[in-house]
């Protein structure tokens, strides 16, 4: 008989939605200078006003008037597209411009783009043994899925080390070959949790075992050290980096991605790496416009100032109703509900009824057990945005979410 490929499609679908895991496109048009404010255009053809809690947005510069006066000025002066990949007609001023400002932002000889940070992950942490032949990679058990993907598609040997279990690690690296080249990718701050990797730590080990570092540095960027560098520049270990992965997606409010290395490093990556040789390269004007976001960042601490105080007060407003939060001083504030279809209701009903937007966040992006809304607040959440989300979840959370009838019907 010949193969029901509907029918196997219909059955992958269906389990998603028994499990409460099926995930929903909202969608939002967002209005330049309102953010974190936009419309829902609801299934019915209806509209609504809407709050987002989950952007990445993180500062809001995806709206920012210098931002914005970039991208216009390059779109009028190049059009809209590249034309081509880096090595084929696709190298811009622009794209050189905004690699300079990346280097200088983490002070390193050379950076690298790519069109997404995953893409720049995926791409670098695959072609390393290419450059290092025998080369081992420690990676963390938390480690984002695009440096999963990039470690298991390389071919070389890998070992896995317990969440932030510096011990761990350190009996992984004793116990394989001294000569062996090496190789520890970690992260600064796990975006689900909220906490930070030991990067002196992991640092001290890499010196001690003769490992490169390979830190990434997507939901720090922007957002913390005295020039938005992250949190290797805000603990005085960025010299200690051999690769630095960061996103202009994020707090930069743009799109695209980076490595920051020394010149060798960038250079090997651009001549071997198949993302990054065989992709179109970013539109000038989002070039233009990340360049601008990371130079104005750079001078505009009280943004970054702003930001942790946001994320403060929603973490001690949500704690004083009890409510069970991760708290480990980042600017990501995790609810955790502990099931997938008790976090999308919770989702639907403040969406729905009061406004708010926030996506629920299930398996495999988290383990089973640990669903969550992921709040992720910025310095355009005023106190009016506060009041009304925290007034929404304690009406949810008393009535609603502890009521497992009540959510399951």
């Amino acid at each position: 008989m010949p193969v029901d490929y509907s029918a196997q499609l219909d059955q992958a679908i269906a389990k998603l939605h028994e499990e409460g895991r099926y995930r929903t496109f909202i969608d939002i048009e967002r209005q330049n200078g309102h953010f974190p404010h936009a419309v829902w255009n609801r299934p019915d053809g209806t509209t609504s006003q809407i709050t987002v809690w989950c952007g990445n947005d993180y500062l809001g510069m995806g709206q920012h008037p210098v931002v914005l006066k970039a991208m216009h000025e390059a779109l009028d002066a190049t059009g809209a597209g590249s034309g081509g990949t880096r090595n084929i007609s696709g190298t811009t001023v622009y794209h050189k411009r905004l690699e300079a400002e990346i280097a200088d932002l983490h002070q390193t000889e050379a950076a690298l783009l790519f069109t997404s940070a995953y893409i720049a992950n995926d791409a670098t942490l695959s072609t390393l043994p290419k450059l290092f032949p025998g080369l081992i990679i420690y990676s963390d058990a938390l480690n984002h899925a695009s440096m999963i993907e990039g470690v298991r598609r390389n071919g070389g040997a890998k070992r896995i080390f317990r969440h932030n279990d510096v011990a761990h690690l350190r009996e992984l690296l004793a116990a394989d070959d001294p000569a062996a080249p090496k190789l520890i990718a970690f992260e600064s701050v796990y975006s689900m949790d909220g906490d930070f990797g030991p990067i002196e730590a992991i640092c001290d080990l890499a010196d001690e075992f003769g490992a490169l570092t390979y830190l990434d540095e997507v939901h720090a960027v922007g957002m913390y050290g005295p020039r938005g560098g992250g949190v290797a520049e805000r603990d005085g270990l960025a010299h200690r980096i051999d690769i630095l992965n960061g996103t202009l997606g994020k707090a930069f409010g743009v799109h695209g991605g980076y490595i920051a290395a020394s010149a060798k490093m960038c250079d090997a990556i651009r001549s071997y790496a198949p993302g990054f040789i065989f992709t179109t390269s970013l539109p000038p004007a989002v070039a233009a416009g990340a360049a601008a976001s990371i130079a104005y960042l750079k001078t505009a601490p009280e943004l970054r100032e702003a930001h942790q105080t946001a994320a403060r007060i929603l973490k001690m407003r949500l704690k004083g109703l009890g409510l069970p939060i991760i708290d480990h001083g980042s600017h990501i504030v995790p609810v955790i509900v502990g099931d997938p279809k008790h976090t999308k209701k919770l989702s639907d009903m403040l969406l729905n009824d009061f406004g708010i937007y926030v996506q629920p966040i299930n398996f495999p992006t988290v383990p089973r057990g640990t669903e969550r809304l992921r709040f992720t607040p910025s310095p355009v959440h005023g106190p009016r945005e506060t009041d009304a989300l925290v007034r929404a979840m304690d009406a949810l959370w008393s009535h609603c979410a502890l009521n497992r009838a009540q959510l399951s019907a």
